[in-house]
This record gives C-alpha cells, structure tokens and sequence, in this order.
C-alpha cells in the first residue's frame, strides 16, 4: 500500500455548513470490515473513490485484521493501514483521531467499536451497510448513510454534506 506522505500534493477538505460550523479536514480514518469491505472483499466502487479522495486527504484504514487479509484486500491503494487489535479497538481507534487531531479528522465506520471515533471526529460518518451498524455508531455520527458509496460520496461531492448538516 502507498503511504500518502506530508508533502505528497494533499490538498484538504475546507466546507462552511451554515448553522453547523467549518470544516477543514485533512485526515480520513475508516473502518474496513462491513464498512469499506464486506467477506473480506472492498466493496465495488469504493476503490475509485478512495484514489480520488486520497488526492485530498490522506486515508487511514483502521482494523484489527484478525484473518491478517487486510492488506491483501486493501491492495495498491493510496492509504495506510493501521492494525488496532487487542481488546479495546475503540480505544484504539480514537486514539488515531486525538493523535493526527480529532479537529481534521472525518471518519467512516458502523460497529460498536467505531463509535469512540465517530464521536470524536470533526466529522463522524456511519455506514448502515449489508452488515447493519451498532446503535451505539449510529447515535455517535454526525451523518447515517445506507452505504460506503454514499458515505464517501458525501467528501467528494461537499453539496451532499452542506444538505445534510446545515443548520
């Protein structure tokens, strides 16, 4: 996998949502299994989305990988893995957000073990996707999409975000 670096052209994400605030992201941190992947395998369409978003942001994938297949499933794609095992993967997980700065981090996940990161984030996404979500993500998210599709559709296509968030 390509390691996106701090010099490598990221450009960011900057939206005002009128009645919920600024945005200015330059981090995306998602969960892999039944959110970027389901069976293991990434879902179609995602990985064209994920190469035009890492041209703005720089995309950790998150996950305890326990069957060890996530590199091989996430493939050549231009992000960094990070393996959160041991018990308490939601400690983990937020702790990536507070380490690169929660105010520049959106991210996308749908277990219970998301919902730390999803709350701490600038911008919390949750995927109600083929595996259904955790109450527990969906009450922490800023924004509940049916799909990873959607869900990163709504960083590439900012009018989507600004109709769901603003005030």
């Amino acid at each position: 996998m390509k390691a996106n670096g701090g010099g490598s052209g990221i450009t960011g994400i900057r939206q005002v949502i009128p009645g919920w605030g600024n945005l200015v992201l330059r981090y995306l941190l998602c969960d892999l299994n039944g959110t970027l992947s389901l069976d293991g395998q990434v879902r179609a369409g995602v990985r064209q989305r994920l190469e035009l978003l890492a041209a703005k942001l720089q995309i950790y994938v998150l996950t305890a990988d326990t069957l060890g297949t996530a590199a091989q499933a996430l493939g050549a794609l231009p992000l960094q893995l990070k393996i959160t095992g041991g018990e308490d993967s939601a400690a983990a997980k937020v702790q990536v957000v507070r380490e690169l700065g929660a105010s520049s981090v959106a991210a996308i996940g749908n277990g219970r073990n998301d919902r730390l990161m999803l709350a701490e984030a600038a911008l919390g996404i949750a995927v109600l996707g083929p595996e259904g979500a955790s109450p527990l993500a969906l009450a922490a998210a800023d924004v509940v999409v049916p799909s990873i599709e959607d869900a990163l559709d709504l960083l590439l296509l900012p009018g989507r975000l600004e109709a769901t968030l603003r005030g």
